[in-house]
């Protein structure tokens, strides 16, 4: 028991690095995709348990020993031989058009190889269980080794590209200069990333009814250097960089915490829970349920990446929406669970699969486009700490006691329920009722999320004209007065200007009117 402990201790906790390693580099590689990249990175974590799977049916013969051995020494191997390959990239400073459209074609030739390996697996999960045969199965697992290993003919393509450019391919062309002229069409995130490589310092935020100085004043600047005047640092603003203390005490983080909280804490809830699930419903082997949550968690992780940015650059929904209507979903599952309905255990394990699919790809690149990169990898693991909050209160506490109190109900006493298991769609219906009214409230804290976080996203991700309008309710610009500029002692300086709005007369007269 201690050994089983210790293993499942040094594992849990070894997903956390790789996943902070890997996903961390991978969203500051890709900063215009983030949404895309979390569905590749999570949505291959998903389709893990069915790869596995398949491995152990068809090339360790079903034995749990070889099993063991193999997850002992294959993800080792891998990270080994792949961890040269992680490492910082500066992104592209042009960022045109052409650019992005590019970077589209080629996910585009990712999210059609994962596709069809999320329709291959699902496929042979059913061949498996009416096909015995060794060189069938064989012949499965090759055939899926070489979807896994088929993205990486994107990355050859890009570099073989670069090093024999054809004839006129200004993409690849490093010769090439992107036209000076204003692209209106282009987001207030596109056009910050162009100046990732520069100092954050540097960056300076550029509203549309603000002028400021390019300059300190020298006197200032000795006067804050002898410690005789103190700057009062700003606070972040939402779509900054926080650090964990500063984001902790922002709603909008206690908002996505709570969300995903009641969304993930469910679906974790039912996946623990799915063995016993399928002995309440008459199932004796539930390894079928499995195989279709992991498939559909993939397929909900990758799609979930794809639709929340394609709508994110169309019409800056927050992905915090694609949360809630995800939860909207799982009340649906849930119910389907608590009557028990014939065949329902394979549409409802679809359903919670791919729920929590969307959910996970949604909520990561939220944290990093309202609290900022810098620090992604600590605030993003902090959110994450909803998945074990989740488990201990809903698949411990509530699921657990309420499935032994049905046992003792069902068969009279404590001691008579040791090693057995509850039958009846009685044993969950309590729980996935309570759980459904979890998903709900859910749900409305998903709608007031996404309504505070509606003008971030229209800042970061709107055009030029979305983005300005944003700020409609700011004084016009001829409401603002420039101020005599403050003459400098040194020549070298440029004087710093002032803008103060200009006050009508109604509003500098007292209520009297004297």
């Amino acid at each position: 028991m201690s050994q089983m402990c210790f293993a499942i201790f040094v594992g849990g906790n070894s997903t956390t690095w790789f996943n902070t390693a890997v996903l961390v580099t991978c969203m500051r590689n890709f900063p215009r995709s983030r949404g895309n990249i979390v569905g590749f990175l999570k949505g291959f974590v998903g389709l893990s348990g069915a790869i596995f799977m398949q491995i152990f049916f068809s090339l360790l013969d079903k034995n749990a020993v070889k099993l063991l051995l193999f997850l002992a020494l294959g993800p080792a191997f891998v990270c080994f031989f792949c961890m040269g390959f992680v490492r910082p990239v500066p992104p592209s400073t042009g960022g045109s058009l052409a650019e992005l459209d590019e970077e589209k074609r080629q996910f585009w030739v990712i999210y059609v190889i994962c596709v069809a390996l999320a329709i291959y697996l699902f496929i042979a999960a059913f061949l498996d269980k009416f096909v015995i045969n060794y060189s069938i199965s064989l012949t499965v697992a090759i055939v899926m080794f070489l979807f896994l290993i088929a993205p990486i003919v994107v990355p050859v393509r890009v570099f073989l590209g670069i090093l024999l450019p054809k004839k006129g391919d200004f993409l690849l062309d490093s010769s090439y200069q992107p036209s000076d002229e204003p692209d209106t069409k282009r987001s207030a995130v596109d056009i910050i990333n162009d100046n990732l490589t520069t100092n954050d310092e540097d960056l300076s935020f550029q509203g549309p009814k603000f002028i400021e100085a390019e300059e300190e004043n020298t006197e200032l600047l000795l006067a804050l250097g002898e410690g005789a005047v103190k700057r009062r640092k700003r606070r972040p603003r939402r779509g900054e960089d926080f650090k964990l203390k500063q984001a902790l005490i922002k709603a909008d983080y206690w908002l996505l915490f709570l969300t995903f909280c009641c969304g993930i804490g469910s679906c974790i809830t039912v996946i623990d829970n799915l063995s016993q699930l399928g002995q309440a419903q008459g199932y004796s082997d539930v390894s079928i349920f499995v195989m279709l949550n992991c498939i559909w968690g993939f397929l909900g992780r990758l799609g979930s990446g794809y639709v929340s940015e394609h709508f994110i650059r169309a019409t800056t929904t927050p992905r915090s929406f694609w949360i809630g209507a995800a939860q909207a979903l799982m009340v649906i599952a849930h119910l389907l669970f608590a009557f028990a309905v014939p065949g329902s255990l394979y549409i409802a394990s679809s359903i919670v699969g791919l729920c929590q699919g969307v959910q996970i790809a949604a909520t990561v690149p939220t944290v990093s486009e309202v609290f900022g990169l810098k620090h992604f990898g600590i605030l993003y693991n902090f959110i994450i700490l909803a998945d074990p909050v989740g488990s201990l209160l809903f698949s411990t506490f509530l699921a657990g006691s309420i499935y032994d109190a049905e046992l003792i109900k069902e068969y009279g006493s404590a001691a008579a329920v040791y090693d057995t298991a509850c039958t009846g769609a009685h044993c969950f219906r309590l729980t996935f009722l309570l759980l459904a009214v979890i998903c709900t409230a859910g749900v409305v804290l998903s709608i007031i999320l996404t309504v505070r976080l509606k003008p971030v996203y229209v800042t970061l991700y709107g055009t030029q004209d979305s983005t300005n309008a944003s700020y409609s309710s700011l004084p016009s610009q001829d409401s603002y007065t420039l101020m005599p500029s403050v003459e400098s002692t040194s020549s070298a300086s440029p004087p710093v200007q002032f803008v103060f709005p200009e006050m009508s007369s109604s509003a500098t007269s007292d209520p009297d009117g004297q």
